[in-house]
This record gives structure tokens, sequence and C-alpha cells, in this order.
């Protein structure tokens, strides 16, 4: 699951769009990398706190907690034979109950981190200067706050 991009860098860091290619550098990255991964595959993070992450960010994608911009052109389905499970429906509620456990299980004032770098995907220093938070704090308060919900989800 590589998404690899150019991105030309300037004194602000990485421009997004095709600029100026006079001394232009470029630095390729990968889209699809969450900044937990990035974390974790630096050593800030270790493998309990990255699994909790991932289960807190896969709750948020059951549950379809992210806004929509357009309709949804899913295929209507009949009912399944043999499918003695949940429902679409009971799952995506099961999964939202789950999130909100975790969120509470954090505490409050590290939900807002929890949600901007799981499972917003912000960058952790974007996500510092939001909160106005002194430069790298953010990475203790995270893994704080990962460390409530691995707790929750019971990883060992």
């Amino acid at each position: 699951m590589r998404q690899l991009a150019e991105r030309e860098l300037t004194s602000e860091g990485p421009r997004r769009a095709a600029g100026v290619r006079a001394k232009a550098r470029s630095v390729t990255v990968n889209l699809a990398e969450s900044p937990l991964a990035w974390l974790h595959a630096r050593g800030h993070l270790d493998a309990r706190l990255f699994d909790a992450g991932e289960r807190l960010r896969a709750d948020y994608e059951r549950a379809q907690l992210a806004p929509r911009v357009t309709m949804r052109w899913d295929p209507v389905r009949g009912k399944s034979t043999g499918d003695t499970g949940l429902t679409p429906g009971e799952r995506q509620i099961a999964a939202k109950a789950r999130f909100d456990g975790a969120l509470a299980a954090a505490g409050r004032g590290l939900e807002d981190v929890l949600w901007r770098v799981v499972c917003a995907g912000e960058a952790l220093a974007d996500a510092e200067r939001a909160l106005a938070w002194p430069a790298r704090s953010g990475k203790l308060v995270l893994r704080l706050a990962l460390d409530r919900v691995a707790d929750f989800y019971r990883i060992a």
C-alpha cells in the first residue's frame, strides 16, 4: 500500500503542487503512510501503542465517522444466506461504541490529539500547533493517550 509522490522542498516545507524548477530540491513521500506508522518506524512508539492506534483508526473507519463530501454510491445488497453475524448497521454501531469507549478511556484533553493524529492523519507537529502546545510535547501526550487506549482494547 505505497502511494509515492514527488514533493518540491521549499524553506516552508514540501510544496504540494508542481512549482518553479529553479534550484528545486524534491523528496519522495508515501501518501499512504500514517503519522502513527512514521513514529513507529522511527522507534518513537512501541508495537503495543502502534497496535492500539491502528485499532482505534480501524474502529473510526468502520463506524464511518469521517465526513462525507458526496452521496454514497455503495451498491444495495440483499440479505445474504447463512450469515449469522451482525448486520452491517449493527457492525457500524458496535464500532462507534468501541471508538467512543476508547476515547473515554483516554480521558478528557487527550481525545483531541488522538483524533487529530490517529484518525484524521494529521502530522504530530501540525497537531501541536493547532492545539497551541509547546514543540515536541505532542509525542509524550500521544504516548500517554495510546497507552490508555491499549489498556481499553486489552492489548498486551
